[in-house]
């Protein structure tokens, strides 16, 4: 077979589909992603497609063997010790590859073909990045869920990406055009909030608008007030230098900047909109208020262990959001923010949001 190279994420994902096959159960994760050894799901099937004339469904058939269909036609029995063997080899070979690049690992010649796979992760449009036939352990009731997964083998992945559609305007009063040169020409690694901190002492930053609509009416799916929680935010981050998204939630809630009767709501709000981003929406995209990923989040840990946050569980997966996020910075230059510019004889500063996960 042809060279394939992946990252830690994309052959985490492989990875994924070969743990699962051969434990045969999806175990739950407490807010701290720790193995919950009672509560987990039966895989009755995978299924996985990796172009529109090939369908693969990997059925568990017993504790022993998978059977492989593809397109509805059986193709083989395999074995679920070497479905571990497979997997315990792809885990040290990702433990072991390079954290920046993509990079081979020399098994998959032979483990790829084993399973009919020719790519290490199966295409996807949107958060859904593996579906399976789960079986309720209480009810038995039984339904086809798609998940999104995180992997923490690798360098934080990133749970919203910066780009042009996460930027949010405010407009500069008070300043003239030699105020502008100072605030531009300031560099260096904190040069967002040194040029923030110039603006405030110059002048006055008033909000605006997000730069796109799209994402400002995704926001209202959550919450009315959404977009000024997330203004708050990036305005606390920028002045504070405080990143993370729990220390964030405590500075809004100790200042409550839109005068909300009782504590606890920006918490309860914030965790909404990190779950939305985590399951289903994008600023780029309209959404519907619905989960893509609608089984949930699969996060596979350092040691190994593949545990879910499933819809059941809700509450858990918000909780571990809150507390293994920050917001963090994209480029500057290419997501063009973080300068102050001049419009119509107005002053204007875009300041991007872009969050993270905590190593």
């Amino acid at each position: 077979m042809p060279k394939i190279t992946g990252n830690k994420g994309e052959w985490s994902e492989l990875y994924v589909l070969l743990e699962l096959l051969a434990d045969g159960k999806l175990y739950a994760a407490d807010d701290k992603l720790k193995k919950l050894e009672d509560i987990y799901f039966p895989i009755l099937k995978i299924l996985r497609d990796e172009e529109s004339s090939k369908k693969m469904e990997y059925v568990i058939e017993d504790d022993k063997k998978v059977e492989l269909y593809i397109n509805g036609k059986k193709c083989k029995d395999i074995s679920r010790a070497d479905l571990k063997e497979f997997s315990t080899i792809l885990y040290k070979r990702i433990i072991e590859g390079d954290k920046e690049r993509a990079f081979e690992v020399e098994e998959a010649s032979r483990i790829m073909p084993e399973i009919e796979c020719t790519k290490i992760k199966a295409p996807s449009t949107d958060k859904t990045d593996i579906r399976m036939q789960l079986q309720d352990i209480n009810t038995g009731y039984k339904t086809i869920c798609g998940f999104s997964i995180k992997s923490e083998l690798g360098s934080p992945p990133t749970l919203l990406n910066a780009s042009g559609a996460t930027s949010f305007q405010f407009e500069v009063t008070g300043i003239n055009d030699g105020d502008v040169d100072i605030i531009n020409n300031i560099e260096g690694r904190t040069k967002i909030l040194d040029r923030v901190k110039c603006i405030d002492e110059r002048g006055t930053l008033k909000y605006v608008k997000a730069k796109s609509k799209g994402f400002s009416n995704n926001l209202m799916y959550i919450d009315s007030y959404m977009e000024e929680i997330i203004v708050s935010s990036l305005l606390f981050c920028y002045r504070t230098g405080n990143k993370t998204c729990s220390e964030i939630v405590d500075m809004l809630e100790e200042t409550n900047p839109l005068g909300y009767p009782k504590r606890g709501l920006y918490e309860y709000k914030f965790k909404k909109f990190l779950c939305a981003i985590a399951l289903g929406m994008t600023p780029s995209k309209e959404w519907d208020g619905r989960d893509e990923a609608n089984g949930g989040y699969i996060a596979v840990t350092t040691k190994g262990d593949v545990l879910a946050y499933h819809i059941y569980n809700r509450d858990y997966f918000e909780e571990y959001l809150l507390n293994n996020t920050r917001f963090d910075r994209g480029s500057t230059s290419k997501h063009s923010f973080a300068t102050v510019y001049k419009e119509n004889g107005k002053y204007y500063f875009d300041m991007n949001l872009q969050i993270r996960f905590i190593k």
